[in-house]
């Protein structure tokens, strides 16, 4: 299985699906701009990945 890096689609839907940190919002809708924004954003996709599958 190959991994989409570009693919933003789970960021908007991650968006909708639960309340989150104003930082949170603003790292999901501008972008990583260093290593602890990659990071965080690693941790979100984790989460987002886990809510799908418990609404699933």
């Amino acid at each position: 299985m190959r991994t989409k890096w570009d693919d933003k689609s789970w960021k908007k839907d991650f968006l909708n699906m639960k309340s989150l940190s104003p930082s949170d919002a603003k790292l999901l809708m501008g972008g990583v701009k260093g290593l602890k924004d990659s990071w965080r954003l690693g941790v979100l996709h984790v989460e987002c990945k886990r809510l799908k599958k418990i609404q699933e």
